[in-house]
């Protein structure tokens, strides 16, 4: 037998152990597979569980105005879809309109942050940020100064530079 697992561990390039392990799985696995089939029952325990006795003990514990508002709730055509959406005060059906802004439009210096966002891949975020610097410098002399600011680069810088301007 050691010889015969020494050939096979040259042969598929395992160790003698490694060999030894996967023989024992193959093994179990085997084992294991018959007893499923050959000794175990074959009737199926759940179908035949009778709930009956649950429900009267679930149906005891509420009473009767409980009851009733359980089976109203039940009878009731209720349009689920409908009942969810209107927790949701948010307007999913009308498309939201974004203002086109044109030109040099919007000015540094002065715009505040619903001017800012309006800017395109300006968000509420990157407005404040821009003026939070704009307190903090006083003034922009020249439009690369938001290359300063953190989330604007050359990118967004190029986007946004046809829409402002510094008075």
């Amino acid at each position: 037998m050691k010889n015969l697992i020494h050939k096979i561990s040259k042969k598929i390039g395992f160790t003698e152990i490694e060999v030894k392990v996967l023989f024992f799985l193959i093994s179990m696995f085997l084992l294991g597979y018959s007893y499923k089939i050959f000794l175990t029952d074959k009737t199926d325990k759940l179908s035949n569980f009778d709930y009956s006795y649950r429900d009267s003990l679930f149906l005891s514990a509420i009473d009767d105005e409980n009851l009733k508002s359980f089976n109203k709730i039940n009878d009731s055509n209720i349009d689920y879809k409908q009942e969810v959406l209107d927790f949701n005060k948010a307007d999913f059906i009308s498309p939201k309109k974004k203002e086109v802004i044109t030109g040099k439009s919007i000015n540094l210096n002065t715009a505040g942050l619903d001017e800012l966002m309006k800017l395109p891949g300006v968000g509420e975020k990157t407005a404040s940020t821009i003026m939070e610097h704009r307190k903090k410098i006083g003034k922009f002399k020249y439009v690369e100064q938001l290359l300063d600011i953190k989330g604007i680069g050359n990118s967004k810088l190029n986007k946004i530079k046809e829409y402002i301007f510094i008075e």
